[in-house]
């Protein structure tokens, strides 16, 4: 898979064979943790979509999952992530299934229902902390 970043806020992933690869335009372009977030939306999309067009009989050699996102405006955290399939060679009435299939990502699931999430320190006691008032 060759993971390419096309922005701050965007990348790209294509199927390829042999290792990972994460590549940027220019060095200036960092490979930040939500880089981390939107890589790991789209590989399982495009995961769950190799697997839905090899029961088809699909060839996914021209597929690829762009990947954007927008911060929430004053917030350092995303407010909401795009996902876009482009795949010349999937014929038209089979568009329809394939988004459906790219829905059945795991990572798609659980971005959309978040999960509860703790931090603990761990080897030690944590200091109480006291609430802000």
């Amino acid at each position: 898979m060759k993971i390419t970043l096309t922005g701050e806020e965007s990348l790209r992933l294509e199927p390829t064979s042999g290792p990972l690869t994460i590549e940027a335009p220019t060095p200036d372009v960092q490979y930040s943790p939500f880089h981390m977030l939107g890589s790991a939306l789209g590989a399982c999309t495009l995961s769950v979509l190799h697997s839905w067009a090899s029961n088809k009989n699909q060839g996914v050699d021209d597929l690829k999952v762009d990947v954007s996102w927008e911060f929430v405006e004053g917030q350092h955290r995303v407010g909401s992530m795009k996902v876009q399939l482009l795949w010349p060679s999937l014929a038209a009435e089979l568009w329809p299934r394939a988004i459906r299939a790219a829905g059945l990502c795991g990572i798609h699931n659980t971005l959309t229902h978040p999960p509860q999430i703790t931090v603990e320190a761990v080897g030690g006691e944590s200091p109480p902390i006291e609430a802000s008032a």
